[in-house]
C-alpha cells in the first residue's frame, strides 16, 4: 500500500505541513491509487516478476494499456520498437521502468474532465509533452546525470499534478492564474497569497501517497526552487525538468520567464554549458517530433 496521507503530510515541514492540512479541510482531494497499481506494487514487492501475470494486470485497464503504447513510441525507445503486446514492454523496457510509466499514466486517467474539459485537456497535453521531453534529456543525458527516461517520464507527469488538483477544487484558480493564456503558469507568490495553497507541496503529497521514490517526490516538491536542493539525484531530476519545460516553450514560440533564473543552476547539472544549448534544444525537438506521429 502506499503511504497515508496523513503520513505524508508528516514529512512537510511545520509551515507546509499546515498549509496542506488547511488544503485537505478545504476540500482539497488527494486521488487514490487505481487498483492496477496496487496489484502491481503487491507483485512487484513479492519479488514476482513473471511477465505473462503483470502483463495480465496492465491489461485489465484498458485506457492505461492503450496509453502505454503511446508512451514506448517515443524516441527514448527507438531501439526496442515496435511493440505489440505489454509483455514485449515488459521484456524490453524493463519490469520497474515500466511499473513508473504506468504509474505516471494511472495519474493522467485521474481528473475530473466533464467540468472544464477544454482546461483539462490543455493542461494533460502540456504535462504529456513536458513528460515526453524531459525522457528524451534523460536519454540523451544518461552518462552524465544517471536518471532513467521512465523516472524522468514519471516526475514529468507528476511534477505539477497539485496544480490540477487545485484547479478542481477552487473554481477560480484557472482565471486567476492564467492558465489558458500561453506562456503563462502558476506564479509561486500568487499562488499563496491567493489560494494559501503551494501545487509543489500538493504534487509532493500526491507522490508521497503513491509510494514514487524519494528523490522524485523532492524534485516535484522543490521543481521551482533547484538551489533548495543539495548535489544528489532530486537536483538532476528539477534540471532535467527545468529544461523540458524550457524546450517545450522554445517549441511552442513562447517565452519562458523562469528559464533566465534558473539556467545557470540547470546546465552545469546536466553537464552542459550555453554554448552546447541550442544545438541540444534541436535534437531534443526532433525527436521529440519524430515520436508523434
Amino acid at each position: 500500500m502506499g503511504m497515508s496521507v496523513a503520513e505524508a503530510v508528516r514529512t512537510l515541514d511545520d509551515e507546509a505541513a499546515k498549509k496542506m492540512k488547511r488544503l485537505i479541510e478545504r476540500g482539497v482531494k488527494i486521488p487514490p491509487q487505481p487498483r492496477v497499481l496496487e496489484e502491481l506494487r503487491k507483485h512487484l514487492q513479492r519479488k514476482e516478476f513473471d511477465i505473462r501475470l503483470l502483463s495480465r494486470v496492465i491489461n485489465q485497464d484498458a485506457g492505461i494499456t492503450a496509453m502505454l503504447f503511446k508512451v514506448v513510441t517515443s524516441a527514448a525507445y527507438k531501439q526496442h520498437q515496435p511493440f505489440e503486446t505489454v509483455e514485449q514492454i515488459l521484456h524490453a523496457v524493463g519490469v520497474r521502468q515500466t511499473f513508473n510509466l504506468v504509474q505516471a499514466i494511472s495519474l493522467a486517467a485521474q481528473g475530473d474532465l466533464k467540468k472544464n474539459p477544454q482546461v483539462y485537456e490543455a493542461f494533460w497535453a502540456r504535462s504529456q509533452a513536458v513528460a515526453q521531453l524531459a525522457m528524451l534529456i534523460a536519454d540523451e543525458r544518461i552518462a552524465v546525470c544517471n536518471i532513467f527516461p521512465d523516472q524522468a517520464y514519471l516526475a514529468g507527469v507528476f511534477h505539477d499534478c497539485g496544480v490540477l488538483l487545485l484547479m478542481q477544487r477552487f473554481s477560480s484558480y484557472c482565471a486567476e492564474m492564467h492558465l489558458g493564456e500561453p506562456g503563462r503558469w502558476v506564479e509561486l507568490a500568487e499562488e499563496d497569497s491567493k489560494f494559501s495553497a503551494d501545487h509543489c507541496v500538493v504534487g509532493y503529497i500526491v507522490a508521497r501517497h503513491w509510494h514514487l521514490p524519494d528523490f522524485i517526490c523532492d524534485a516535484i516538491r522543490y521543481h521551482h526552487d533547484i538551489r533548495e536542493l543539495g548535489m544528489h539525484a532530486s537536483r538532476t531530476m528539477v534540471a532535467i525538468l527545468q529544461l523540458a519545460v524550457d524546450i517545450y516553450y522554445r517549441d511552442q514560440r513562447v517565452a519562458n520567464p523562469e528559464w533566465e533564473q534558473v539556467k545557470d543552476e540547470v546546465l552545469p547539472e546536466l553537464g552542459m554549458s550555453d554554448d552546447g544549448l541550442l544545438e541540444f534544444v534541436d535534437v531534443i525537438i526532433e525527436r521529440f517530433h519524430a515520436g508523434q506521429h
